[in-house]
């Protein structure tokens, strides 16, 4: 593989470098964020090892400009912090893994391993959008206009369920059986209630009206023409 180690420390940055050469990998260096946002970006690698903490720029800030471009490559992040908000900042920062110093070479590889591999796995979109409405998958946060919107458990599904069939007619039917797993009743509400909740909260006055209403056929969600 072309892996990318952006690193600071010049004895771990040997360590792992040499370490990853003898296992037949081709590999750059980078000594700070900086340098290793300019390397990211102007060639193709099939992972990163990324340091936490670094002079010039640290490595949640060249995460996040690196995934601001787009790129999907897989980054292993390092770091001496091992609190859990740490590793949770790290991860929902764009991060795959996470891995605490100090470190075994083969845990490190072993873990690059298994990033790269999900690389070439099929990729599950973690962010719908229909407009200017956005849930993200991985943290359940929904937006719209750059505004939180606060959904309540079952409110949640249903959105999610709408912006995944986008575009389409989504039966009464079709989503008793994908949002409560069971089969129609026709004297249920519970359809009525929870698209009448969604509607005031993403479709609020002064928005566009995403979630329409199909006589006789369902639902659809879809952006304004």
């Amino acid at each position: 593989m072309h892996l990318l180690v952006v690193e600071d420390d010049p004895e771990i940055a040997g360590f792992i470098c040499r370490g990853l050469r003898e296992a037949g990998h081709v590999v750059d260096h980078a000594a700070n964020g900086r340098d290793g946002l300019f390397l990211a970006t102007g060639e193709a690698f099939d992972a990163i090892v990324l340091d936490r903490l670094m002079p010039q720029m640290d490595g949640l800030a060249m995460l996040a400009a690196l995934r601001a471009t787009g790129s999907r490559v897989p980054v292993l992040i390092l770091s001496a912090l091992n609190h859990v908000d740490e590793r949770i900042r790290g991860l929902r920062a764009g991060g795959d893994d996470y891995l605490v110093k100090p470190f075994a070479l083969s845990e490190l590889q072993a873990r690059l391993d298994v990033i790269t591999r999900r690389g070439l796995m099929p990729a599950i979109e973690s962010v719908l959008r229909v407009a200017d409405l956005e849930l993200d998958r991985m943290t359940h946060i929904v937006r719209r206009a750059g505004e939180d919107i606060t959904l309540k458990p079952q409110e949640y599904r249903v959105l999610e369920f709408l912006m995944r069939h986008a575009g389409q007619v989504v039966t009464r039917t079709m989503l008793l059986e994908g949002v409560w797993d069971y089969h129609f009743d026709p004297q249920t509400n519970v359809i009525d209630v929870h698209i009448s909740r969604l509607r005031a909260k993403v479709d609020r006055a002064g928005w566009l009206p995403l979630i329409h209403t199909l006589r006789g056929a369902g639902y659809c969600m879809r952006a304004p023409a």
